[in-house]
């Protein structure tokens, strides 16, 4: 079957397009082709090797998902309205047209909220049509209930790039990976570099990773005179990730590519998907801010998460996929 993937995909985010990767990775075990709907289709088929078309325009990705045999929606933080009430509407007319069209429907590997009084019925209305619910973290799963989602298609499961595999690289132990985040306080990013100059002192390695060109290059000129880099490739991002001892991060998936790499980690909460992942996996967080004090302890002595808990969450992003579209051919 035709999948559309409906996401925050090729925006040039590197965390969105890990997402993407594990969804086209997983669809095709299962025997289903990936319809990218993406704000650059040339640049997602190039990347991930699918068929894309274009997300803009409401009119546009309707036509996309009338090939389509079916629609799946998400990963990512795409059901909420702090942001936007344009995006919610959008992503919630796409599922309401595809079932109204007799569509299968899935919401997958999201993050659901904040949303307003208003915005929760009509979001709760689409999820209670879809054939599975599929939230990725407990407060999720909680507003899911809140709202009224039908406990028959709703599911816990877990961020689907949990389940990249990490490329085969030394790990620099000393190497402290620092990802910080444009559209937070100045505040915050200072109290970054504060960090990066005490862990230089210390005769740790520091690198600045941006994750969002076109979006990050403010937040990494903060950090003038340290190793940058800005990318918005999954496969970069990870590799480099994946060589370093430690991992701060604003950004979510800077922390969940680190967590399929082994690598320990500590996040900075912007939103509080970072804090449900850090609660949920075990490992320590702070509220922007930040003490510099504490996160530099945080990277010296490598206060990372629980590896049963991490095991648990990809054994849920794992039967995320089977509950959806089953096992694997020969699994």
């Amino acid at each position: 079957m035709v999948v559309a993937l409906s996401g925050y995909y090729g925006a040039g985010n590197a965390g969105d397009e890990a997402i993407l990767m594990a969804l086209v990775r997983e669809a095709r075990r299962r025997g289903h082709e990936p319809l990218v709907l993406s704000h650059n289709p040339a640049a997602t088929e190039r990347m991930h090797g699918v068929s894309a078309a274009p997300a803009r325009g409401l009119a546009a990705a309707l036509k996309t998902v009338a090939r389509a045999g079916g629609l799946l929606s998400g990963g990512g933080g795409l059901l909420q309205n702090k942001t936007s009430n344009g995006s919610l509407a959008y992503y919630l007319l796409l599922l309401r047209a595809a079932q109204l069209m007799g569509k299968p429907t899935w919401v997958f590997g999201q993050s659901l909220g904040p949303l307003s009084r208003g915005a929760r019925r009509w979001t709760a209305g689409a999820l209670n049509r879809a054939r599975m619910v599929v939230v990725r973290d407990r407060g999720s799963l909680e507003l899911a209930r809140e709202i009224g989602v039908r406990s028959e298609v709703l599911r816990l499961g877990a961020d689907p790039a949990l389940l990249l595999k990490p490329p085969r690289v030394s790990r620099e132990e000393r190497l402290v990976t620092i990802v910080p985040r444009g559209n937070v306080t100045l505040a915050a990013n200072l109290r970054l570099r504060e960090v990066a100059e005490r862990l230089r002192e210390a005769g740790r390695e520091v690198l600045v990773l941006g994750f969002q060109p076109g979006y990050d290059e403010e937040a990494l000129d903060v950090f003038e005179g340290f190793d940058r880099e800005l990318s918005g490739d999954p496969r970069r991002v990870f590799h480099l990730i994946s060589q370093s001892g430690y991992v701060l991060s604003l950004r979510l998936h800077g922390l969940i590519l680190a967590a399929a790499a082994g690598v320990p980690y500590a996040g900075g909460s912007y939103d509080p998907k970072v804090a449900a992942f850090c609660r949920e996996s075990g490992a320590p967080f702070w509220e922007l801010p930040g003490d510099p004090a504490a996160m530099v302890k945080m990277a010296v002595h490598r206060l990372g998460p629980s590896k049963s808990s991490l095991r648990d969450m990809r054994v849920r992003a794992a039967e995320s996929f089977n509950w959806i579209w089953g096992k694997p051919a020969g699994s």
